[in-house]
């Protein structure tokens, strides 16, 4: 009777370990969910204030963006507070622009890790239009 007794008290152990371990798999699960709502949503925002500052400087420079980033955080008064840039990585996001001139831009906000900081890659262009893709298509 008492090895019965024990038996149930190790299969009941097993079973609570069991379910703290799956309600603390499914709690870390919809804490990264929210990591990386979170990532895309400040992706999305640094990428509306770099077109903002680019728009800007294009408009009080008879229609000419600045050829280096640096021109936007430098002048004064400062178009845009920050070189997100050459501080990235940001927030699991990587910033890049692979064009930059006197005619137009096109930069890029992409996850470091694609489906881990973040699921989408978001793209603005001349005009300030801001594309997202999955990042996983690449």
């Amino acid at each position: 009777m008492r090895k019965n007794q024990k038996a149930r008290s190790f299969v009941t152990i097993m079973i609570v370990i069991a379910l703290s371990a799956l309600l603390l798999r499914l709690g870390l699960h919809r804490l990264i969910i929210f990591n990386i709502e979170q990532n895309q949503l400040i992706a999305q925002g640094n990428l509306k204030l770099l077109s903002t500052a680019l728009e800007n400087f294009a408009k009080s420079n008879k229609g000419d963006y600045p050829s280096q980033i640096k021109q936007l955080t430098k002048s004064d008064p400062a178009y845009l507070e920050r070189n997100y840039i050459a501080d990235s990585p940001i927030k699991g996001y990587e910033y890049d622009c692979q064009r930059l001139d006197p005619k137009g831009y096109n930069c890029k906000a992409e996850p470091v890790n694609c489906k881990l900081t973040g699921r989408n890659t978001y793209t603005v262009s001349t005009g300030g239009l801001i594309i997202t893709e999955n990042c996983d298509k690449e």
